[in-house]
């Protein structure tokens, strides 16, 4: 019952971001194109915060629904969850809920402001009420300022910190306009980080017995071998 409840507030907070006109009122945006819904399980353990959803995000509908939802789901593969966990194993959110445009200049996309992320903190603050994630997986730059402050990749990814009762876990943005995954020893970092992320869903087996998200991908032997502990 209480799964079924969380998961109507969900959906009520889902309509509430879509409805949000704020960052258009306030002139940051010419229009409000919020990726709200279709974000995972409402007593998802893990969740991932972004930094903005991308065009392609806002044309399918879903968070992460470009390339680098793509490298995300792979990552976590390495990590030792099954195929596609990142849509049906974790919550997906991120610090602003609308597509924030291209970037005046360079490649990618432009990064929010700090006032259209605090216009967009409370739908976050709710969220973390809602699912009250254990461990916490911040992509990017932007994401990892937020919560663990201004700490270089190089200097952050690859550690776990345990802050206000929960795990978060650095990782650097996985889209194909970032250069800083092209040297072998931020790769490295990576491998270090996907290593993190293994120990934890280790943790998050044992301390549960299973994950129905992480059995329904695995081998009738090897799910059962996971509730074991």
């Amino acid at each position: 019952m209480e799964q079924h409840s969380s998961q109507a507030e969900l959906a009520a907070l889902q309509a509430q971001i879509a409805a949000c006109r704020a960052c258009v009122a306030a002139g940051d945006l010419t229009a409000a194109n919020a990726v709200a819904g279709a974000r995972g399980p409402a007593d998802a353990w893990l969740m991932l915060i972004g930094q903005a959803p991308g065009r392609l995000s806002v044309e399918r509908g879903i968070p992460f629904g470009g390339p680098g939802g793509v490298v995300l789901d792979r990552w976590l593969t390495r990590a030792g969850f099954p195929p596609n966990y990142l849509r049906t194993g974790v919550y997906l959110t991120a610090l602003t809920r609308c597509f924030p445009g291209k970037a005046t200049a360079g490649k990618g996309d432009r990064a929010p402001s700090p006032a259209e992320i605090a216009r967009c903190r409370p739908w976050l603050a709710a969220e973390f009420a809602i699912i009250d994630p254990r461990v916490v997986l911040l992509v990017g730059g932007l994401a990892i300022r937020a919560f663990l402050g201004p700490l270089p990749l190089d200097q952050c990814v690859g550690e776990v910190f345990a802050r206000d009762g929960r795990i978060w876990l650095p990782l650097p943005h996985p889209s194909g306009v970032s250069r800083w995954l092209n040297a072998p020893p931020h790769q490295a970092l990576v491998d270090r980080a996907l290593a993190e992320l293994s120990a934890l869903r280790e943790a998050h087996l044992h301390g549960n017995g299973s994950d129905p998200a992480i059995d329904s991908g695995l081998p009738a032997t090897a799910s059962a071998a996971s509730g074991d502990s």
